[in-house]
């Protein structure tokens, strides 16, 4: 007996701390259950202007019950002035607030209000241009994540919330109500972008807060129109919702003053999906649509939860006009440029990435059917990834069928730095395509094509970009056909060109061309045209942007010449719209007469020969 007594002894003592502290908690509890919440005002003033990082003010606040576990406080007189940087004038201004909240949640250090009554409130949100919230906590001090409301039942009267958004360029003034019979009403005038929108938004009752609560949000203006139905995991717990989207709208970008995923201006949009939202994330998903006259589906995960936007997704189309993704003012532009300077083969696409300063991602991209508006396009199909990263955007692989062959490689846009001006790399091939298809139709001249590309330069658009650039460019064409009137043309053969019958043919061995690039301007060499007939040689420059040649052209016949005029002739005019201009000098009647002279005593010069083709094609393709 006498050596279990200290056992006893030990259960003793632990029995008796566990009724001290028992008695300790319930006397706790029962002081709090009784407690004056109104001597806790100048507490609740310091932890609130902690938190705005401003003084916060209240009136007064008032115990509405003398014992419960579960009481009602009111509050007159809450006021948060703005912060400094958003101007004068409050943040938030509530003349009274009744608020019922569960004492144990203050032992979890989480107020948790499950009945609220607002009257005479007014709220204005603003956003700066640098993103910077004046709800949120100042810069530097570490806030928690949020939890889900806990509300039960919600009361508003005579409340208004402003909001302003100089980031994205919007901005609304909404009337909000809600009682437990009819739910949450918001709605007001608004403007996005420069355009007029009305917003609405409505909430079923509480329903004791349980379960998930419906809710549907409208924007309706000339345009923009979105409209959201969906349900969220808890009343008002806006980061647990899955909804449906539907938006139509005058371009991409005045959705994206909504979604804020980057996008850029394109024609009229009409997209719907499926969208789930998660404390961090934006899952979109059946993502279906038009834009111009281009359809798209795929879908798309938009992640917030560091400091920059993170996209990862895929598209795909079955009918793309690269057209509708440019808006029609730039579109505008360009046809003047056309018929200020004639056509372009190096695009003018915009590719300036500045203003994508906040998002990352990949989205893979895949198009089944390329067109261009009623005309038929020289591209077939395309398929890619692109990839951003703090402004540098990769594309790569890059594949884009043509009429025959394929162009293939990757292309980057680099804008880190803070670079106003992004620096692109294009590195492509063309590969078994064909004079005829690259031409846009069937032509008189045949042979199978390829190319190689790889310039660096710097602009906001490719052609900028391409004529301010460094590298190389080649082509070959090889083992193909032409009409025999054009072989003897190239040879200066007068005579052939004019006696050759029409449907009569030469082989086209090779036409090989190369470019040394310098800020723009590409130095030519090796120029030559190797026919069955005869060899045209040439030496000079092709100028971009604006896609100028002034190339000199000298050809010899690889048999004897029935009439050969002496002398050269000048590539000029544009890669688009060439020009041979042949000097005065050499089409004169006396280097005519020379020219028969030279046919009848059989001196004409030396004959061309076989141009090495495989090596040269080497060279040029390398």
């Amino acid at each position: 007996m006498i050596r279990f007594l200290p056992v006893r002894r030990g259960w003793r003592r632990t029995a008796i701390g566990a009724y001290t502290v028992a008695g300790f908690a319930l006397f706790l509890l029962l002081m709090l259950a009784a407690f004056p919440f109104g001597q806790l005002r100048p507490l609740v003033e310091q932890r609130l202007s902690a938190r705005f990082g401003r003084p916060v003010t209240i009136t007064t606040i008032e115990r509405r019950d003398s014992f419960s576990l579960h009481p009602t406080v009111t509050i007159r007189g809450l006021r948060v002035p703005q912060p400094r940087w958003a101007g004068d004038g409050d943040l938030a201004r509530i003349d009274r607030a009744d608020v019922t909240f569960p004492i144990l949640s203050l032992f979890a250090g989480d107020l948790r209000p499950t009945a609220l009554t607002i009257s005479g409130a007014r709220l204005n949100l603003i956003r700066s241009r640098d993103r910077k919230k004046n709800w949120e906590r100042e810069a530097g001090k570490k806030g928690d994540a949020g939890g889900r409301p806990w509300l039960t039942r919600l009361d508003v009267r005579d409340m208004r919330i402003s909001y302003r958004d100089a980031a994205q360029d919007r901005a609304f003034v909404l009337d909000v109500t809600a009682d437990p019979a009819r739910g949450l009403r918001a709605s007001g005038p608004g403007v996005v972008r420069g355009s007029a929108v009305r917003v609405s938004i409505a909430g079923a009752p509480l329903a004791g807060g349980s379960g998930r609560w419906p809710f549907r949000a409208r924007i309706n203006g000339p345009d923009l129109m979105m409209t959201a139905s969906g349900t969220m995991a808890h009343p008002l717990d806006t980061r647990h919702m899955t909804l449906d989207v539907e938006t139509s709208a005058r371009d991409l970008k005045l959705v994206d003053a909504i979604i804020e995923a980057g996008l850029f201006e394109t024609h009229p949009v009409h997209l719907a999906a499926h969208v789930e939202r998660q404390p961090t994330k934006w899952i979109i998903s059946n993502l279906i649509g038009t834009v111009g006259q281009s359809r798209i589906s795929g879908r798309v995960t938009v992640d917030k939860s560091g400091p920059r936007t993170r996209l990862d997704g895929e598209v795909e189309s079955d009918r793309l006009d690269f057209n509708d993704f440019s808006s029609p003012e730039s579109e505008a532009a360009a046809r003047a440029e056309v018929r200020a300077h004639g056509p372009k083969l190096v695009p003018a696409t915009r590719i300036n990435i500045y203003k994508i300063a906040h998002t990352d991602g990949r989205i893979a991209f895949r198009a089944t059917r390329i067109v261009d508006g009623d005309k038929p396009s020289p591209l077939t199909d395309l398929s890619g990834v692109l990839t951003l990263d703090r402004r540098f955007l990769t594309v790569d692989p890059l594949r884009i069928g043509l009429r025959q062959g394929m162009l293939s490689g990757r292309a980057t846009v680099d804008q880190r730095e803070d670079e106003t001006v992004p620096k692109v790399t294009l590195d492509l091939r063309i590969a078994g395509s064909s004079i005829g298809a690259l031409a846009g139709g069937a032509g008189s001249v045949t042979g199978r094509v390829d190319a190689r590309a790889l310039l660096v330069g710097r602009g906001s658009t490719i052609r900028d970009a391409v004529g301010a650039s460094d590298g190389w460019i080649g082509l070959a064409a090889r083992d193909g056909s032409l009409p025999r009137k054009i072989a003897a043309a190239l040879g200066f053969d007068a005579g052939r060109a004019l006696l050759a019958d029409e449907d009569q043919r030469a082989g086209l061995r090779c036409v090989i061309v190369g470019a040394e690039v310098r800020g723009g301007t590409g130095k030519v060499g090796p120029f030559i045209v190797d026919t069955s007939e005869s060899r045209l040689e040439g030496a000079g420059t092709i100028s971009f942007p604006s896609e100028r040649l002034a190339i000199r052209l000298t050809g010899a016949a690889k048999r004897g010449s029935v009439l050969r005029l002496p002398g050269s002739a000048e590539l000029t005019g544009t890669i688009r719209e060439p020009d041979i201009v042949v000097p005065k000098e050499v089409k004169s009647v006396g280097n005519i007469f020379k020219a028969i002279g030279r046919a009848i005593t059989g001196d004409q010069g030396p004959r061309a020969t076989d141009a090495d083709c495989a090596g040269l094609a080497a060279k040029v393709l390398r």
